[in-house]
């Protein structure tokens, strides 16, 4: 959840930013496209980022974290995201090619990782963002085993 906060966070600022950019930019034009009452009120922009985006961008990380759910059993790695739109995938660990683990740089910072799971179906691949890094690092050597494992019995 500190990642999604992080994030929310960093795209807060970077809003805000350019509406005070914009703000500043058009405080007190006379050009003919920039309305008189905006020209002279420029500080509503900013305003209305914060009042619009704050509520939003605040909620989105608890949300997010309360609908993401990853699961591994003996021979299905789960997963579920998404809120207005939910996805359920289920990769079967014999269909799985490459195992992969990554960090961004705020991820490093934060000591978590991302795990990408990958087969040879698009449909089948799976990403398992925000992992702790020790958990990211022992599921995917655990999941190259067992894929392996798995593997070799089929042939």
């Amino acid at each position: 959840m500190r990642l999604w906060l992080f994030e929310s966070l960093i795209a807060f600022v970077f809003f805000l930013g350019g509406s005070l950019l914009v703000s500043r930019w058009l405080d007190g034009s006379r050009w003919w496209w920039v309305p008189g009452w905006y020209a002279d009120n420029s500080w509503l922009l900013p305003a209305a980022v914060v009042v619009l985006l704050l509520p939003f961008l605040v909620a989105e990380p608890f949300v997010r974290y309360a609908v993401h759910r990853w699961e591994l059993s003996g021979d299905v790695v789960y997963a579920r995201s998404g809120f207005l739109t939910r996805e359920w995938v289920f990769v079967p660990v014999s269909r799985i090619q490459t195992v992969d683990k990554g960090q961004g740089w705020l991820e490093r910072m934060l000591g978590l990782a991302t795990l990408e799971i990958r087969t040879a179906s698009h449909a089948g691949s799976s990403t398992i963002k925000g992992l702790d890094y020790g958990v990211a690092a022992g599921l995917a050597e655990q999941l190259a085993h067992r894929a392996e494992e798995l593997r070799d019995d089929a042939t």
